[in-house]
């Protein structure tokens, strides 16, 4: 695994101690530079470009969704925002998360007996990350299921989505007509403890309902979903939704590919599907999948990716039909 430099964003002096404390105690990842607000941390970055940076939310000077917002459209770089608040700054995290950044954590603390509460968080996190920036993952190849039944079945609309979707997919679904009729099925890289709150903020942006991909849920028309869990979101053969851990050491999660096979393989129905912004390639091996089984795919186009990883790979697969913009999409969806 590669040895990650790492900057840290924050400016209390004690939440930086205790994120330096725990990296030093059980990694060898370096640090590059400290930064005491937003603006310190743009100057710092143009400078020396490190592997990830530890982003604090609420700073003086420039706050930490503006500088996220600023490194990613000059030197970007992985970023995972810190903080001692997740559920408070929910909203914060979702506008950072739509600039770039990949994923959210606690700032860890000393519990009353001397133990380090949220540690071992912070370390998975900067772990899967890890894999992400290092290109060190491993094949995303879905479990295969048994044969389709004959039933009737909804044409649906999915959509696979990762650093940059919570604000391109509100772009998107915000320009939707309440009468639409397929069912929209999200996957997007998010941690379990920001699905739900993710679900009700997109929800605010769209006359439609948004809601969670629950376990044996049947996808209704008009309906948002929004794949819950860490696990994968995929389709059971009596076509409800059903989460598998498999495959486990995936460091996209839930991952889109495994979602995109798995309607490829089991929804008799042809919909469309939709691949946005991400690093990496997950999602575009599905896409290619979904195209070879009649459906029409989409990749967004780089002009309007906040990363252009995940659609690169699907169009030069040539899994993608069309590469359109999300006010494009918007239009593409409105008129089935």
């Amino acid at each position: 695994m590669k040895q990650l430099s790492i900057g840290i964003v924050n400016d209390s002096a004690v939440e930086i101690e205790m994120l330096r404390h725990v990296i030093v105690m059980a990694t060898e990842h370096e640090f590059s530079w400290i930064a005491h607000d937003g603006r310190e941390a743009v100057t710092l970055c143009a400078e020396n470009t490190p592997d990830l940076i530890l982003m604090d939310i609420a700073m003086p000077v420039m706050g930490g969704v503006e500088t996220t917002c600023t490194i990613m459209r000059d030197t970007p770089c992985a970023i995972l925002m810190v903080t001692d608040d997740l559920v408070g700054n929910a909203s914060l995290i979702f506008k950072a998360m739509g600039c770039g950044a990949l994923d959210a954590a606690g700032v860890p603390y000393f519990e009353d007996d001397g133990s380090i509460n949220g540690a071992e968080e912070l370390l998975k996190k900067i772990a899967t990350i890890n894999k992400i920036v290092s290109g060190n993952r491993k094949n995303n190849r879905p479990q295969r299921n048994r044969t389709i039944v004959n039933k009737q079945a909804p044409s649906i609309v999915a959509v696979g989505s990762s650093t940059g979707g919570p604000k391109i997919l509100a772009s998107i679904i915000s320009r939707l007509p309440s009468h639409i009729t397929a069912p929209i099925v999200i996957v997007q890289h998010v941690d379990a403890q920001f699905s739900r709150s993710l679900a009700e903020w997109l929800n605010e942006q769209t006359p439609l309902t948004v809601t969670i991909a629950r376990e044996k849920d049947y996808p209704r028309q008009g309906i948002v979903y929004l794949a819950e869990t860490n696990d994968h979101l995929v389709m059971s053969p009596d076509f409800t939704f059903h989460y598998t851990p498999d495959p486990v050491d995936y460091p996209f999660r839930p991952s889109v590919d495994s979602f995109f096979h798995s309607l490829a393989k089991l929804w008799p129905s042809k919909g469309t599907a939709i691949l946005l912004s991400g690093m990496g390639k997950d999602g575009a091996s599905g896409l290619l999948a979904l195209r070879n089984a009649g459906w029409k795919t989409v990749a967004q186009d780089k002009e309007s990716s906040v990363v252009f990883g995940m659609p690169k790979s699907a169009i030069e697969m040539d899994a993608a039909e069309e590469v359109l913009n999300p006010q494009e999409i918007a239009r593409l969806l409105s008129t089935l």
